[in-house]
């Protein structure tokens, strides 16, 4: 059920709105979020139709603002507001609101959404496009206990994360992040399968990806170790590399849809990394509205701290991983020696029969000579 209010209020939305609940039927409000999508008259399908695939995992009332500001001086001194409410099947399981501010309207955007929240409700703000360099400073995004954007379309991605990171606030998230999220879980489920010393890591995937910094940022971070970032065709990220004492631990994924796990000293295995659509994306980051400290510290680690191939960097930081593994071997040999000396000064003093003094010239005989130098 559609319903078209033109030059209308905020007051008005919210009878049409119940009127059309009454209509359908549905007269309980049964939503757990509102969803505020900050969008243009170009993206609002695509960003509305992944908001209410996601609503079905996670009943919302979604409100899509598209701000028309107006060319002419003339339009861009009046304000108007323009609504469409989408109730039933083409809503999802929510509700769907499309708010189209006019002139000045369109520079209080909080004034209008404001009314339309569902009572102690928590709200998530997403910006399909064209985020704010800082989103918890937006008019919007303050009233927001969630802010997701996308640093994929931003015209430099990978210029798009140190924004992300000079201007994170709890609560902020971006869906190059939640992209990467099978990769982490397979790598780490991985790695729980054996012990390893990891020296060095290899993730490859397309250069406008910010997908692949974020991989490489979290590794750097987690593991402690220089990671290496390196182009490849796609799509998306293609190939992460972990380089351990015992062997290379490597996820492929050539095709986007099936990756190949290989570990030392084992069989290969396919496995399931699809590349997902925004619809599962963003029900991913609906599912928590807590703040991510995971995604906090790994975009806060810098793009810089990644190596560039061919460089002298990276020679030194492949090369990095051959003294540390021969500290780690000559630990564990002195261990070893040190065990061996130790046992080697135990002796074993047996009681036999006779005298007193018989015994305490064994244990004298039997007691190791003093070395020199030691």
């Amino acid at each position: 059920m559609n319903t078209d209010l033109t030059d209308t209020t905020s007051s008005k939305i919210i009878t049409a709105l119940t009127d059309a609940r009454h209509s359908i039927g549905a007269a309980a409000i049964g939503m757990v979020l509102t969803l505020v999508i900050v969008t243009d008259e170009g993206s609002a399908y695509d960003a509305l139709k992944a908001a209410s695939e996601a609503s079905r995992e996670h009943p919302s009332r979604i409100l899509a603002v598209i701000k028309r500001p107006g060319r002419s001086p003339r339009a861009r001194a009046e304000a108007r507001l323009d609504a469409e409410i989408r109730v039933g099947s083409e809503a999802g399981t929510g509700e769907i609101v499309v708010l189209r501010l006019h002139g000045e309207l369109a520079n209080q955007p909080q004034s209008v959404v404001l009314p339309l929240l569902l009572p102690d409700a928590p709200v998530v703000v997403w910006w399909p496009e064209n985020a704010p360099e800082s989103p918890a400073e937006d008019p919007l995004g303050a009233l927001a206990q969630r802010r997701i954007t996308d640093a994929l379309t931003a015209e430099s991605p990978v210029e798009a994360l140190g924004v992300r990171a000079s201007s994170y606030t709890p609560g902020d998230t971006d869906l190059a992040w939640t992209r990467i999220t099978p990769w982490r879980s397979m790598l780490a489920a991985a790695l729980d399968q054996r012990r390893a010393w990891i020296t060095f890591a290899v993730v490859e995937g397309e250069s406008y990806n910010p997908s692949v910094e974020l991989l490489g940022m979290w590794l750097a971070n987690r593991l402690k170790i220089p990671v290496e970032r390196v182009v490849s065709n796609g799509p998306g990220l293609t190939a992460v590399r972990l380089r351990t004492d015992g062997g290379d631990v490597v996820l492929d994924r050539a095709d986007g849809l099936m990756a190949t796990l290989s570990m030392p000293n084992q069989p290969d295995r396919q496995v399931a990394l699809k590349r997902r659509e925004t619809a599962d994306l963003i029900a991913e980051e609906l599912r928590r509205l807590d703040p991510d400290d995971i995604y906090a510290s790994a975009v806060r680690t810098g793009v810089d701290k990644l190596v560039v191939p061919g460089t002298s960097a990276a020679a030194e930081a492949e090369d990095a991983g051959a003294p540390a593994k021969a500290a780690k071997t000559a630990k564990e040999s002195k261990a070893g020696t040190s065990a061996a000396e130790t046992a080697s000064r135990r002796r074993v003093t047996a009681k036999v029969p006779g005298t007193a003094g018989k015994t305490a010239s064994a244990k004298r005989t039997t007691r190791p000579e003093k070395r020199s130098g030691s």
